[in-house]
């Protein structure tokens, strides 16, 4: 079984850096998706409350039989549920749907400006943490401006930001702000849907390497330093998606994947989306 290394968050709860996303992935197919990813090695499992399969992860890891403690499980709070009550609600909602008695790490799924309530919203997690029903906080697809305000208005700076990052769109910006305030970078979108498994760059590096366009682009997550989360719902390639220890990019290999960056966003807009 693959041993993943784990990185410490600003408040010293480890979490590991490669885990298993479950986004878009039907709550029917979920339970068995997770297991053979549990089955594989994985310990990280991320989900969110809009995606629908709360309960699919919930079951998956109460049939797994691996104690809780070994286990990091992260959900998100949906747009619609920000604001004081309805995010305690929100929140309760997903741990009954979990099947838990607390998270490992709790997210803003989005800032939604619009709104106008992530600050609030912020705060009410900071109280969660302090309940002991969540181990972290952060937030997802904050901007620095949005976290600007989050540093300057509560008390606690996000121990994740979880945003969409891949070699065509790398946030060297966002990534510097994370590192300077001590927010890990968690990566959505880790392959950027496919689109870059075809970039020349990437399909001659794997063939040096001999190993898939994917874990090529999974490596050179790991090396830049970003949590990462991809999604399969194959066993062959949940498992290919871990097996990404036993080689390393070059320092050639990590110049070229750089020059793969071109604002390419396969997700909504986080200034805009509500």
């Amino acid at each position: 079984m693959t041993s993943v290394p784990n990185v410490t968050l600003n408040n010293g709860v480890t979490m590991p850096q490669l885990g298993f996303g479950v986004f878009q992935v039907p709550d029917d197919e979920t339970a068995a998706a997770v297991a053979n990813a549990l089955e594989a090695g994985y310990r990280s499992i991320d989900t969110a409350a809009v995606y629908g399969n709360e309960r699919g992860v919930g079951r998956a890891v109460a049939a797994s039989g691996i104690p809780r403690e070994e286990l990091f499980v992260t959900t998100k709070l949906w747009n619609e549920d920000q604001g004081r009550d309805r995010t305690l609600a929100a929140f309760d909602a997903s741990l009954d749907k979990l099947g838990l008695d607390h998270v490992d790490l709790y997210l803003v799924h989005w800032p939604a400006p619009a709104r106008n309530l992530f600050v609030e919203t912020y705060r009410t997690l900071e109280t969660i943490l302090a309940d002991g029903r969540a181990r972290a906080i952060g937030v997802s697809n904050f901007q620095i401006p949005h976290l600007t305000q989050l540093l300057e208005r509560t008390g606690i700076t996000p121990a994740v930001n979880q945003v969409e990052l891949h070699p065509g769109l790398q946030q060297a910006e966002l990534r510097a702000f994370h590192a300077k305030h001590g927010i890990a970078t968690e990566a959505w979108s880790p392959l950027a849907q496919g689109a870059v498994l075809t970039d020349r760059a990437v399909r001659t590096i794997a063939e040096a390497h001999r190993v898939t366009p994917a874990q090529v682009v999974l490596r050179w997550h790991l090396q830049t330093g970003n949590v990462v989360i991809p999604k399969s719902v194959t066993p062959v390639r949940i498992r290919q998606n871990l097996d990404v220890f036993g080689f390393e990019l070059t320092g050639a290999d990590m110049a070229a994947l750089a020059g793969l960056d071109r604002g390419l966003r396969t997700g909504p807009d986080p200034d805009t989306l509500d």
